[in-house]
């Protein structure tokens, strides 16, 4: 893999990961681009103890464009976008409308605390904080009209390199608690961009998700002396071959099951058979693994149900280990991919509606059990 760093017209950082290392990655960003203004801070909840991003600014960002002015496409005949270069294998760029920006101005209107970077409002309760962090968007590939899961185990080897490399940078960033790698898939879940992308989230807080899979994980040590996600993943695959059998794939290296409280309709967690906290602790076999094993799970749910190119939207989140958590299999959290629909059939989406979204109470119109003999028998 060769990697090339370079800068767009206003000074965003692009990156290009190649198969090939004798590329040369030199076409200037010829746009007359002003530089980036953002406005973004996150705002302290002290009902649910957690952190909100308000992020005023992205109200004017892109919002499906037609294909022919797509900007995640390469620049060809005549027409600029994000990427220069008149094609890629996988790019990364710094977000122009990001959530969150190493350059985020301080809050106003409020008492600095000591330390200069909170501030506190004057009935004690509102705090806010500069929306310091780093917001990425990664392109798995050059062809617009591809998914992730068209692409082959070698570009799938491509984009983990770059979700490893990634994760190391970010990681280093001052401020940096949590790099949070995801694709979100279909017009269905609020994508505004239909080339086939990702995000990466680097946040200034460990987030509200992972702070309870650490409490729940601590808890169960307490309570046995064990890993939580150890036990969890041992108890899943000895489903296998009994009428509640929830596993979709068992590889050597990895296993995907559809969990036994699963939130969504079709849901499926990878995980590695051998607990590592993130990324950057996959040894080479695990890799190479990862490549076959993702595209079977993806092609499995674009089988599912009758949508336009076969393609079910979804959401794939990669899970992993706060910034300075204990490296390898001592990490507690165990890196792990979460990926899963809002199709609960044909034509019928799940909706969060007054128990989710008012209570945080899923209620799942699908059976795990029922969720993972389906998967496994569309096998592409």
């Amino acid at each position: 893999m060769k990697k090339t760093s370079t800068r767009l017209a206003d000074g965003r950082e692009l990156m290009y990961f190649d198969a090939r290392d004798d590329v040369v990655r030199d076409a200037p960003d010829l746009r007359p681009l002003e530089a980036t203004t953002t406005a973004s801070e996150i705002r302290y909840d002290p009902l649910l103890d957690e952190w909100v991003v308000i992020a005023s600014h992205r109200q004017g960002r892109i919002y499906h464009p037609p294909a022919n002015e797509c900007p995640l496409c390469p620049s060809r005949d005549g027409r600029l976008s994000e990427i220069p270069a008149a094609d890629y294998d996988v790019a990364v760029f710094e977000n122009r409308f990001p959530s969150l920006t190493m350059a985020a101005a301080a809050a106003t209107a409020s008492t600095v605390l000591p330390g200069g970077s909170e501030r506190l409002g004057a009935d004690g309760l509102a705090l806010t904080r500069p929306g310091v962090g780093r917001c990425e968007v990664v392109c798995f590939t050059s062809n617009h009209d591809a998914s992730f899961a068209d692409l082959t185990p070698q570009q799938v080897g491509l984009v983990l390199d770059a979700w490893t490399d990634r994760t190391a940078e970010l990681s280093a960033l001052p401020g940096v608690e949590q790099v949070f790698c995801f694709e979100n898939r279909g017009a269905e879940i609020g994508v505004t961009l239909g080339h086939p992308h990702g995000q990466i989230y680097a946040y200034p807080f460990v987030t509200p998700r992972t702070e309870r899979m650490l409490a729940a994980a601590a808890a169960h040590r307490r309570r046995t002396g064990r890993n939580l996600f150890d036990d969890l993943l041992a108890a899943e695959r000895a489903t296998q071959g009994t009428p509640g059998d929830r596993v979709v794939i068992a590889g050597e290296h990895w296993t995907a099951f559809v969990p036994h409280a699963a939130h969504w309709p079709y849901e499926v967690h990878l995980y590695p058979n051998r607990r590592v906290g993130d990324l950057l602790a996959l040894n080479d076999a695990e890799r190479a693994e990862f490549c076959t094993v993702y595209l079977d799970l993806l092609r499995r749910f674009d089988l599912l149900f009758d949508t336009p190119g076969n393609r079910t939207p979804y959401i794939a989140a990669w899970h992993q280990s706060p910034v300075g958590s204990a490296p390898g299999s001592g990490s507690e959290l165990a890196l792990h991919m979460e990926l899963f629909t809002i199709r609960r059939t044909v034509g019928k989406l799940k909706f969060l509606a007054g128990s989710e979204s008012g209570m945080d109470v899923f209620i799942n119109d699908v059976s795990p059990e029922t969720a993972a003999q389906r998967l496994r028998e569309v096998s592409p």
